[in-house]
């Protein structure tokens, strides 16, 4: 079978080609430029906890030694702390913060040593052909060509080749938030923390700018944001400076400290979201599809999991024949999921921003509006949590046996100690993105005896021989405990790491009809669900 063919080569496409790679799934990816990443310390990306494992577990490479792990969060307004909070040392839960340019080049060469993955350079995508089998996909260039594949996922970015070549409206919001950005090398007070200063006590040099924020990177260097007013002021040199020196000056309580000007820019943020992520054959990720980053909000983040979304749905539909429900369930989960944070950013702006709207009807204190901040800078809440795929059209019909456990379905389960089937101790989060289903017993005590004491005895038999005769192969793990769920609970796990329903006991009728809507082979339809209502 033609291979998968990804259009673009920064994070998201390279994350999409080795998540492919891993479920055995062939893919060519279309890269426009000479295969090699210009280093800019001031293009940087904050990664949270279940993006970083993800790119880390695909790697094979420490990021956190890459990057910044913050020590903690420190919010400022005016010259009152609002609020404090120190993580512990290498605690996953702290945002990382890395140069882009150095995780890009770890996934490069990820997939450079990939079989799987074929990387073409100096491929400008310009025509794109759909057919019932296949789609093509021609690149003009030194080496230009017609490349075949069963699928194509735009990962191009903003102004996506795909996203226009497939007539997709790309409708939202331009410029929501403009910021000048400067790396540079300093000693701050606040080693290894990120700040947010709020409404700064001292002159800003220029237009008014009403934030700055500093997040920590390697070897000193600090990213430093000021938010911008609205319009299009030009930001120039001298005016940068100025604003470096004041703000440096203001946060040591003297005069300006020694520093190293490593690279400028203004970021500017846009807010839109396809009309469609897939037609037929051919799927969009990332900026392709979506931008955002108002209010501390990542991208990054909800590109990397668009490509955690789509890859194992792709390996399905590439190994087993095309599984239309399940190809679609991308659009509707993602999409969903990204609408619901822009639609949370939108109706915050007017409150933090000021000018009317919702600031003249919503009461709230500067406290309130900092932890709002604070959510979409540190991944949490309705700004920055990752998203769950409750409504999702692969959530299983209403099961006898299901029970409420510390994650609710859809959600991302918690990562916890497993047995694996040969014995080992692994974490659960190690078993994702193989293209398995993960089912998990939940049974105290194992951990401390020999699994031949326990593999034969009690519910296991009957577990193993459900798992066997799932529509889908399934892994079978056992934790000794996991948030919320009591002892012989059984949890059904998607390949993604999202959970499709956890079960009091060992049902296997009800575990088979779990699963084999997890992959598209049933759909919960609403006239169903209501034509159970008195």
């Amino acid at each position: 079978m033609d291979p998968v063919i990804v259009v673009g080569a920064g994070p998201v496409g390279l994350t999409l080609a080795l998540l492919l790679a891993r479920q055995e799934v062939p893919c060519v990816v279309l890269d426009e430029g000479p295969g090699k990443d210009e280093p800019r310390p001031a293009r940087t990306v904050v990664l949270r906890e279940d993006t970083a494992a993800l790119l880390e577990r695909l790697t094979g490479v420490a990021l956190a030694e890459q990057g910044v792990r913050w020590a903690g969060w420190r919010s400022l307004r005016r010259k009152q702390v609002m609020s404090e909070i120190t993580f512990e040392e290498a605690d996953p839960a702290a945002p990382l913060h890395i140069a882009q340019h150095v995780l890009t080049h770890a996934l490069r060469s990820a997939a450079t040593a990939e079989p799987l993955v074929r990387l073409a350079v100096d491929s400008r995508m310009d025509a794109i052909e759909q057919e019932r089998s296949g789609v093509s996909a021609h690149t003009r260039g030194p080496g230009g060509t017609w490349w075949r594949g069963s699928y194509l996922v735009g990962c191009d970015g903003t102004r996506s080749t795909v996203r226009k070549l497939q007539d997709i409206r790309f409708p939202g919001r331009t410029a929501v938030e403009r910021h000048a950005v400067a790396a540079l090398r300093a000693e701050l007070p606040w080693a290894g923390q990120a700040l947010l200063h709020r409404m700064p006590s001292w002159r800003q040099s220029g237009p008014s700018a009403g934030e700055v924020t500093a997040r920590p990177l390697p070897d000193g260097v600090w990213r430093l944001d000021w938010l911008l007013p609205p319009g299009k002021d030009l930001v120039t040199p001298e005016l940068l400076v100025a604003r470096i020196r004041e703000t440096l000056a203001a946060w040591t309580g003297g005069a300006t400290p020694a520093y190293e000007l490593l690279d400028t820019g203004v970021h500017t943020v846009h807010h839109r979201v396809a009309r469609r992520w897939r037609a037929g054959r051919v799927f969009l990720a990332g900026d392709a599809a979506h931008l955002l980053g108002a209010l501390g909000t990542q991208g990054l983040d909800e590109g990397l999991r668009d490509a955690d979304n789509l890859a194992w749905k792709l390996a399905v539909s590439w190994h087993r024949g095309p599984h239309e429900t399940l190809l679609d369930s991308y659009q509707a989960e993602r999409r969903a999921v990204v609408a619901a944070r822009l639609r949370a950013a939108d109706q915050v702006l007017p409150v933090l921003r000021g000018g009317g709207g919702l600031r003249t009807m919503v009461p709230g204190t500067a406290r309130g509006h900092d932890a709002l901040l604070s959510d979409g800078h540190l991944g949490r809440g309705p700004l920055g949590a990752p998203g769950a795929y409750a409504d999702s059209p692969l959530a299983p019909l209403l099961l006898e046996a299901e029970i409420p456990v510390g994650t609710p379905p859809g959600a991302q389960v918690t990562d916890v100690r497993v047995t694996a089937e040969d014995g080992s101790f692994v974490q659960l989060r190690d078993r994702f993105d193989r293209g398995a289903l993960l089912v998990v017993l939940i049974a105290p005590g194992t951990g401390v005896w020999d699994r031949k004491h326990w593999v034969s005895a009690g519910v296991m038999p009957r577990l193993a021989a459900a798992v066997s005769a799932l529509p889908h192969p399934a892994e079978l793990l056992v934790a000794e405990s996991y948030p919320g769920a009591p002892a012989h609970s059984v949890l059904l796990v998607r390949p993604d790491g999202h959970l499709v329903t956890a079960q009091s006991g060992v049902r296997p009728a009800d575990l088979y009809s779990a699963a084999e809507a997890a992959v598209g082979g049933a759909v919960k339809q609403e006239a169903e669900v209501g034509s159970a209502a008195p």
